[in-house]
């Protein structure tokens, strides 16, 4: 194990001082990597080249807890440490997050709501409660306004829209991009932060036409509306990061794709056991079917 740790981290480290660290002389350590390789030498590097393609097809975001899940939803039993080995051998990383800023701007005279929520980022069935927040990205050409609905129980994008302004419209359109696809459920809690969109009079009508109810983060708190913003870090972090748009156009069209082939239908998610929103809600839906 000794020498295996040593092979692994030479090309971070002088061999002299891994030796030395690892309590075992040089001349042993050459000794050994002259060997034939062992099986579990062997196994790591076929396993290297399957944790490769499963982190090229992750769009180089999968850190080894979601790697292993992937590997064993396919039928290799791996554990995420052993994972995590092959990755540092291999130089393999996922891009590092980024903070989220916000774009609220709640200096208005609308009526605000009480937070339902109050921090329980958790729902028993689909429908029963979204969040939504709306993230500015730059690009050549100025910038673009992303307003997206999220379901807490799944984690799924149900509704997004996309617009050169940040205004009603905006956010009005994802509502409607949600309501769209979603069966509605009256006394779905619908919480956001206090900005003056989600305020106004045409959003509020269009929620009471549908049964649902507002629910608002306090002021300048950040936390009461964490899922969102974690939806936009996580955005930031694998497709938007070291990113130059040329125009509104072509960023809103690969957000359209990253949120509906990948973040929907594949990106596996720890809160939910490591499977895709979509698979989540296919699984939910057939045990209540079988119930």
């Amino acid at each position: 194990m000794r020498f295996a740790f040593i092979h692994a981290e030479k090309a971070c480290y002088p061999i002299t001082v891994l030796c030395r660290v690892m309590g075992v002389s040089r001349s042993g350590y050459h000794a050994w990597s002259r060997r034939a390789p062992s099986a579990r030498l062997l196994e790591d590097r076929r396993l290297a080249y399957e944790v490769e393609a499963v982190f090229v097809r992750s769009r180089c975001t999968y850190r080894s807890p979601r790697i292993a899940e992937e590997l064993r939803a396919s039928g290799r039993p791996i554990g995420a440490k052993r994972v995590a080995r092959i990755m540092r051998s291999r130089r393999i990383a996922s891009r590092p997050r980024r903070r989220f800023k916000t774009t609220t701007d709640s200096r208005h005279r609308q009526p605000v709501a009480p937070n339902l929520v109050e921090r329980n980022f958790e729902a028993a069935a689909p429908n029963r409660v979204w969040v939504g927040d709306v993230k500015a990205v730059s690009t050549d050409r100025g910038c673009l306004h992303l307003a997206v609905l999220m379901d807490l129980f799944s984690r799924r994008i149900v509704g997004f829209a996309t617009s050169v302004s940040n205004d009603a419209n905006l956010a009005l359109s994802a509502l409607r991009n949600s309501l769209a696809t979603r069966v509605s459920c009256p006394g779905l809690v619908h919480h956001t932060d206090r900005g003056s969109p989600y305020a106004s009079a045409e959003y509020r009508q269009l929620l009471e036409q549908h049964g649902a109810v507002a629910s608002m983060s306090r002021p300048r708190d950040c936390w009461d509306n964490a899922v969102a913003e974690s939806f936009f870090s996580t955005l930031t972090a694998e497709l938007l990061k070291g990113r130059r748009f040329g125009s509104p156009d072509q960023a809103a069209a690969e957000i359209a794709d990253y949120i509906e082939r990948f973040y929907n239908l594949a990106r596996r998610h720890s809160t939910i056991g490591y499977l895709s929103p979509i698979e989540f809600e296919l699984r939910h839906l057939a045990t209540a079917s079988a119930a």
